[in-house]
């Protein structure tokens, strides 16, 4: 935990080397360390002694998919891509040597319960630390992941299981951010309490240890139909502090303390979600988006806001009901109307380059607004955002062409044009002279013609000095125990605007039931000094926790998983809230994205479990019940699906990352994982209405292989001796946490489960 142990003169000296930091020349020379380069707005430090066109014939090409951009740091190539089809399909994050592009490691992740449809989706890029030289990767399907330079895991989180992370078809992902000792990771989640509505949110996790510091909701209201944004942050120093700036799915520019997650401010600018990644000029943030604008019917629109002078003191509006961060207008300084969904503006001086869904690429006055110029590339633009270098911009276009664009006289010039096999989405990178281009077939390496490569100083930026204290920061600020574990819970004094100091003294834990909290529960655990224990029997439970020391306090919030076996009939719930469909009673508040998902009622005399139809965003609702690295478990349930003939609901359990599922209008048994890598199916005829009794396992194998296996029977029905489905697959997942599926088609059908039962294998 050297972030919090640092002095303030130390930590400023190490945070002001990082990426997004604005860095010296030491770092940026010869490496591109993140997704938009060294000053986040896709432009190179290096000028060429030469024509700066790129010789046509690469140095060198691999035939790996990719939809993002690579990276480089200290002679290494991190690229992030894609292969293989169906079951054999994986996520691949490969570390190359730069001049030869060998391959010196590799890592491939399977995807799993994800509804992303892989020939639509986009992905961002790596992120490389060069204090530790680690790499941070985050796949479509949430699985965050920190590699050494050598390939070694160092920490990982499944973000779907762990924080209930939603996927969606279109698959976005932004690229992580590395600032000072923390790595920013987005995404759309449902979690568990006051985090439990679906909303687009922001982690911040040690870099180090995976360890989380916060989490932020600076938007408002859920993702626009089902919007959610791969805007990656833009990081600077403002108004004393270290904050970020990116698109939401709910089509706001948001502000965030970097330090603490604190939502600062936010700008509606859209109905849909904003993907676009933000520019800072002066005192001014500029983006794009292809979305309804929210003060006019017409599609897109680029633009330019004033930022705050008082980001303490925005005189924003706060929305009592969907809270988030203060909102400000009338702060626009110029609109042009343009329209394009996720590629990103490039910024040089006092030119926005910008290029648009038709194809062309536009050059507007960074002051004004104003189009300067305009050049017809191609008929269709998506995701790719251009690269700059020494008065060239260097742009992939979708249907598959990278285009050498010199840039400095009065109009845009074309200089080249290069066919590359497969689309072009991913973003180009500039490094040592060499451009990196990733199709959806292959990654090319193009040089630039050059007699020799000058390096310009990046521009050293001050970091805010820690002031006096005013308040605990807890590391983690949220804690996962199995019944029998402890953990250390560090805490640390922080200014106001979240600047860690010292590690605090004496601290007290109370339990702390927030006055808003729909569910009154509190943590079945107990703190001795600063570690948290659960008792061998503690139940499964969820609360938060006040930490004081001295004039100063902060909130720690945890979970308690049983241990095995688990059951849960839903018979000792009360059901004393109230809806549209009568009494309930919220499902167990450590289920992850259970509380707006799922209702205890009363059904036939009994308590039962029901998916509810109010949210179209949760018509496919996955809740998860325990640890992630759980495994060799058996999984069974009641469950039941509403409709008739022609319309049924689709019910199932999650066991070790797949999915066994009653497919009501097939008639099936279903075993998946994601549907476009892993679906196996036998017929089985569903009647709505009625109970069934579905029984789950996975049983591994040593050389990496697996069955999948699933058992389906009337309830009260003796069980049958065989399976009813059986599935092997020769990459079997290791483990996951167990859960429960639902999908109410239209949320027209509701979902019923009961009788619960966890036990190991």
């Amino acid at each position: 935990m050297k972030r919090f142990l640092l002095t303030t003169a130390v930590f400023a000296f190490f945070t002001s080397q990082f990426p997004g930091i604005s860095l010296g020349e030491d770092i940026h020379k010869g490496n591109w360390v993140s997704w938009r380069g060294p000053l986040q707005t896709g432009v190179s430090l290096e000028s060429y002694a030469g024509s700066g066109e790129l010789d046509p014939n690469p140095v060198w090409v691999d035939e790996i998919a990719g939809r993002g951009t690579p990276v480089i740091f200290k002679g290494r190539i991190y690229s992030w891509g894609y292969r293989g089809k169906g079951a054999d399909l994986d996520e691949v994050i490969q570390a190359r040597d730069e001049k030869t592009g060998k391959v010196l490691w590799e890592k491939s992740e399977h995807d799993f319960i994800s509804d992303t449809i892989y020939n639509r989706y986009s992905i961002g890029a790596a992120a490389v630390d060069p204090e530790t030289e680690n790499v941070i990767v985050a796949t479509t399907f949430g699985l965050v992941t920190c590699y050494s330079k050598d390939g070694d895991e160092i920490w990982q989180h499944s973000m779907i299981e762990r924080f209930g992370r939603l996927t969606f078809p279109n698959g976005r992902a932004g690229a992580p951010v590395i600032d000072g000792d923390i790595a920013i990771i987005r995404g759309v989640t449902s979690y568990w309490g006051a985090d439990g509505p679906a909303r687009d949110r922001f982690f911040g996790f040690d870099k180090n240890t995976g360890e989380l510091l916060w989490s932020s909701t600076p938007g408002v209201g859920p993702p626009y139909l089902k919007d959610s944004s791969m805007s990656t942050p833009y990081v600077e120093t403002r108004d004393g502090k270290r904050v970020f700036y990116a698109g939401t799915g709910c089509g706001n520019i948001v502000c965030v303390n970097v330090n603490d997650g604190t939502p600062l401010w936010r700008y509606q600018i859209s109905k849909g979600g904003l993907n676009s990644s933000p520019v800072i000029h002066g005192d001014n943030l500029i983006c794009i988006h292809g979305k309804e604008n929210l003060d006019t019917t017409e599609i897109g629109r680029a633009f330019s806001i004033n930022l705050p002078e008082d980001f303490d003191n925005t005189g924003g509006e706060i929305d009592p009901e969907q809270k988030g961060a203060p909102r400000i207008k009338d702060v626009e300084v110029w609109r042009n109307r343009l329209e394009m969904f996720t590629s990103s503006p490039v910024l040089v001086d006092d030119k926005v380059y910008q290029v648009v869904k038709t194809g062309s690429l536009f050059c507007l006055d960074a002051n004004s607004g104003k189009t300067l110029w305009t050049l017809k590339l191609a008929n269709e633009q998506l995701h790719a955002s251009p690269a700059y270098a020494d008065g060239k911009l260097y742009v992939p276009l979708f249907p598959g062409e990278f285009f050498v664009i010199d840039v400095t006289g009065d109009k845009g010039k074309i200089l080249q044009t290069i066919k590359v096999d497969g689309n072009c989405i991913g973003s180009p990178a500039i490094c040592n002279g060499i451009v990196y281009v990733h199709t959806t077939e292959k990654l090319y390496a193009f040089k630039i013609k050059n007699d020799g490569i000058t390096w310009t100083d990046a521009p050293v930026h001050e970091m805010p000095a820690a002031g006096t204290p005013a308040k605990l920061s807890a590391v983690p600020v949220d804690v996962l125990l199995k019944a029998g574990d402890s953990a250390e819970v560090k805490i640390y004094q922080a200014d106001a605007n979240g600047i860690p100091g010292e590690e605090a003294g004496e601290v007290s834990f109370a339990k702390f039931i927030p006055p808003t909290a729909k569910v009154k529960a509190e943590m079945d655990a107990s703190f001795s000094g600063k570690t948290i224990s659960a008792a061998d029997d503690a139940a499964l439970s969820a609360g938060a926790w006040k930490a004081t020391s001295g004039d100063l306090s902060g909130i720690v919030r945890g979970r308690v998983i049983s241990n095995l076996p688990y059951k849960e009939d839903f018979e000792a719930f009360d059901l004393d809230a109230s809806g549209p469909n009568g009494k309930f009673a919220y499902p167990p508040l450590p289920w992850i994205g259970a509380r707006l998902k799922w209702e205890v009622r009363e059904l036939d005399g009994s308590k039962v479990l029901a998916k509810t139809l109010d949210r179209v965003l949760f018509q496919r609702s996955l809740s998860f019940i325990g640890d992630p690295d759980l495994k060799d478990y058996t999984l069974q349930a009641d469950v039941m699906t509403d409709g008739n003939r022609r319309v049924k609901s689709v019910v199932g359990l999650i066991n070790q990352r797949y999915i066994v599922a009653l497919i009501g209008n097939a008639n099936v048994l279903e075993i998946s994982s994601n549907h476009e890598r892993v679906k196996h199916s036998v017929p089985f005829r569903i009647s709505a209405n009625k109970w069934y009794t579905l029984k789950t396992k996975v049983d591994t194998n040593e050389d990496g292989s697996g069955v999948v296996r699933g058992k389906v029977w009337v309830k009260g029905e003796p069980e049958p001796d065989a399976w009813t489905i059986e599935f092997e697959h020769k990459n079997v997942h290791k483990k996951g946490a167990p859960g429960i599926f639902g999908f109410s088609p239209q949320s027209q059908k509701s979902v019923f489960v009961d009788n619960v039962s966890i036990t190991q294998n």
